[in-house]
């Protein structure tokens, strides 16, 4: 039952998370404008929050745009080429003071400690060093990018020590070589490589955009590394972002997500909630379909309990559930069970009925009962059955959508018509097996 406090409801519903996320590894990239927006403060107080829950934490910051700001400011006209810097001397030089400066910023956040803030007790630990050996990017297109680099080694058994030790990990986009020269490393490639390297569970990817968007502005709540890399996305942040995701998870990242710094609080909620507040990209299906086990029952009830109340479903105890389990198939969601629909097949008639179809309220209107349905279609055209029938009393146009056409209960199966219950006088709606 919820409590009448929705803070207390908010937080008892963050205790799968919490748990789920206990001991794992996230690499958070704080893109660039991060460490000059409103809601810095609160982002390290909730970084604070994370690592006090016993979440390993990689950070790793842009500098690009500070230097650019810097570059401008002395009157020094920096050279891209293919979008990356070239860096010389001078450049270096920058690029090495705006760097410092940006991890003795968050050094100095991270350590804080007032007794009326967040941050009270918290006593972190903050570990930076030479964790990233690096090479020269070399010449390329006959340009010689000079102190320019790119990541040649992450020292991960390094990093999980600290990681280990209840230390946060700071790396900034410098990397240095065996010769002892320093290199201007991009940063998001920096994070990406942090993040294969350490084996993370996840990369955070905090910019200026809330996630990827279809062309309608619509966000797109979750989507594999294909669908991603399908979208053709008009604003640079959103394709700089969502081509870092998925080069983490191509690299076996689990997950990536992608947030923004502008939203106070969006790290938490897109960690603690069912949805979040950004974009979540898989290498594999986020919403992943599976044969239901006892395991599942709980959550199932919970998904047919209310429809049995209001009629449209038929009421099944939980002994029936049980029995009958093998027959259903879930939709599942991070752990939790949104979808359910079950098929029971009728071999010496050539059918099957696919029954309970129920979908979490909070997901409707997405296609998710679809999917189960033409998965169970699939499953029956595979036993050679050649038709499919469902018994129904307030959702005929639905079916009727999805192909079905009302036929009479004479049509039904004799073992089914002995069953039928002429008090719910449900509705007979069958459709062919394609070959």
């Amino acid at each position: 039952m919820n409590s009448d406090n929705p803070q207390l409801t908010w937080f008892r519903n963050m205790a799968p998370y919490i748990k789920s996320h206990r001991n794992r590894t996230f690499v958070i990239y704080l893109g660039d404008g991060a460490l000059d927006s409103r809601t810095l403060m609160s982002l390290v107080h909730d970084l604070a929050l994370l690592q006090s829950l016993g979440i390993r934490l990689v950070l790793v910051h842009a500098t690009r745009s500070a230097i650019e700001t810097e570059l401008d400011r002395r009157g020094i006209a920096g050279t891209l080429h293919r979008g990356i810097r070239v860096t010389d001397h001078s450049v270096l030089e920058i690029v090495r003071q705006v760097t410092a400066a940006q991890r003795v910023q968050l050094e100095s956040l991270l350590s804080m400690g007032l007794p009326n803030s967040p941050m009270r007790g918290a006593r972190l630990r903050v570990i930076s060093g030479n964790f990233v050996t690096a090479r020269p990017l070399g010449v390329v297109d006959g340009v010689d990018f000079m102190f320019t680099g790119a990541v040649r080694r992450i020292d991960a058994g390094g990093v999980m020590g600290a990681l280990e030790d209840n230390a946060i990990v700071l790396l900034s986009p410098l990397g240095f070589s065996p010769t002892g020269e320093v290199f201007n490393l991009a940063a998001d490639e920096l994070a990406t490589a942090a993040a294969s390297s350490v084996g993370a569970d996840k990369l955070i990817v905090i910019g200026r955009a809330e996630g990827l968007q279809q062309p309608t502005g619509e966000l797109i709540r979750q989507c594999t590394v294909d669908e991603a890399a399908a979208l053709d996305l008009a604003a640079p942040e959103q394709q700089s972002a969502r081509d870092m995701a998925c080069r983490a998870c191509q690299q076996g990242v689990p997950r990536a997500h992608l947030i923004s710094y502008a939203h106070d609080g969006a790290l938490l909620a897109e960690l603690f909630t069912h949805d979040g507040v950004g974009t979540l990209i898989s290498h594999e299906d986020y919403e992943q379909v599976r044969c239901a086990g006892m395991d599942d029952i709980g959550g199932v009830i919970d998904l047919v309990q209310p429809l049995e109340e209001s009629g449209v479903l038929v009421r099944r105890s939980r002994e029936r559930l049980e029995q009958e389990i093998d027959r259903f198939r879930v939709l599942e969601r991070d752990g939790r069970i949104i979808a359910c629909a079950a098929l029971y097949p009728f071999a010496e008639a050539q059918s099957a009925e696919i029954a309970c179809i129920a979908t979490h309220p909070d997901y409707r209107g997405h296609g998710r009962g679809e999917r189960l349905l033409q998965i169970l279609c699939d499953e029956a055209r595979a036993l050679g059955l050649e038709r499919v029938f469902v018994l129904t009393t307030q959702t005929t146009h639905w079916f009727v959508e999805q192909g079905f056409r009302e036929v009479g209960l004479d049509t039904l199966p004799d073992e089914r018509q002995r069953l039928y219950n002429l008090q719910r006088n449900s509705k007979v709606l069958e459709r062919p097996l394609d070959k």
